[in-house]
């Protein structure tokens, strides 16, 4: 499906949460015209993805682990997976994708070769914090950290725009409030905690990775919408 041969010059990406409101704006954007990229799209379940039409993309269903381990000449990871203690159901199982499966993917794809890492997280992501969210998405950046990436981008987001029902998923509250109440005043918002749309951060994230910088670059919310909107 959409996994025509290209040739060998070409660099492989991998995306995981192509069904998310990043990675699909991600995806579209790694698509774009005047990109070569072979994108190997992960994930647990098969995706209705109009984009698996494009002969530049492979789909890969199954354990996204070991698929990321499977994949030979990649360069570039992009992870846009995450839950919510609601709908995860349980703070266990929000740890299990926020946290495992994060790093799972991302060291299997580190140990078969691939050099730049770019991830979401959130805002006020600390490993110390006591809010339960904060600490896992702060712990689960400090073990990517660890991984030896030679460029590891970190965005951590306000709250997203966009539209979590087109893609099939349960709508979040909180960004649907924020959406209709702060809407009019968005330009007022100062822009580290203003709610940003999902293909400014997935712009932003492109724009980082690309620099190619070595070590950890954290983006703001802040920096995220002026990278994003450049």
């Amino acid at each position: 499906m959409g996994d025509a041969a290209t040739g060998a010059d070409r660099p492989t990406v991998l995306l995981a949460g192509a069904s998310g409101l990043i990675g699909r704006a991600l995806l579209d954007l790694l698509l774009a015209a005047g990109r070569s990229e072979r994108v190997i799209v992960l994930a647990r379940r098969p995706l209705a993805l109009d984009a698996a039409r494009d002969p530049r993309v492979g789909m890969r269903v199954g354990d996204m682990p070991e698929l990321a381990a499977s994949e030979s000449g990649v360069r570039d990871v992009f992870i846009a997976l995450g839950t919510t203690i609601k709908v995860a159901g349980s703070e266990a199982a929000f740890r299990a994708v926020d946290f495992d499966l994060v790093v799972q993917i991302a060291r299997a794809a580190r140990s078969s070769g691939a050099r730049r890492l770019a991830v979401v997280s959130a805002l006020g992501a600390d490993a110390r914090s006591r809010v339960f969210y904060n600490r896992v998405k702060g712990e689960t950046e400090a073990a990517l950290a660890a991984l030896g990436y030679d460029t590891l981008v970190i965005a951590r987001p306000s709250l997203l725009l966009g539209d979590r029902a087109a893609l099939g998923q349960p709508t979040r509250r909180g960004e649907v409030a924020a959406a209709r109440l702060l809407g009019p005043m968005l330009g007022w918002i100062p822009a580290s905690v203003r709610p940003i749309r999902a293909e400014v951060v997935a712009r932003a994230m492109l724009a980082a990775l690309a620099e190619a910088r070595p070590g950890t670059r954290v983006l703001s919310s802040a920096e995220l919408q002026r990278l994003g909107r450049a």
